[in-house]
């Protein structure tokens, strides 16, 4: 089929699992994801989110970043796999080559309006390759 088209998209898809990895693992290890104040995680441990009382919000904390993490990863894996190894069904299936598009111009959002800058441009570097496997897929 198209190797450089399938090359680009399994290096983008490479740079979200990466950041998913990492994401995940900062999650459970180290503090970068942890408030500099330790006053704010203390209360966190100690209040409920206004939906329930079952949990913190600071388990919903955790909770949120690594199931966030799992979808990068989840992203990188399926993408990257479909690129690889089964081109055909990736570049033949426009629900698929746009439900990628729409992922991607999504975590490029959320990254620029709640993230810093790492995972914005690593976000959007992957974004680009993306495009540019779909657009290059198109003209051949």
């Amino acid at each position: 089929m198209n190797t450089a088209a399938s090359l680009l998209i399994a290096t983008s898809s490479a740079i979200l699992l990466v950041l998913g990895l990492a994401h995940l693992f900062f999650t459970f290890r180290g503090p970068k994801l942890l408030p500099r104040d330790q006053v704010l995680q203390s209360r966190m441990q100690e209040v409920s989110p206004g939906i329930t009382k079952q949990t913190t919000m600071w388990r919903a904390w955790i909770g949120f970043n690594a199931s966030h993490s799992v979808g990068l990863v989840m992203f990188g894996a399926v993408f990257g796999y479909l690129a690889i190894f089964r081109e055909s069904i990736l570049f033949e299936s426009s629900y698929l080559r746009i439900l990628g598009f729409l992922v991607l111009g999504g975590y490029i959002l959320l990254a620029k309006k709640y993230f810093f800058r790492t995972p914005y441009r690593a976000s959007l570097l992957a974004g680009v390759l993306y495009a540019s496997a779909i657009a290059l897929a198109a003209s051949q």
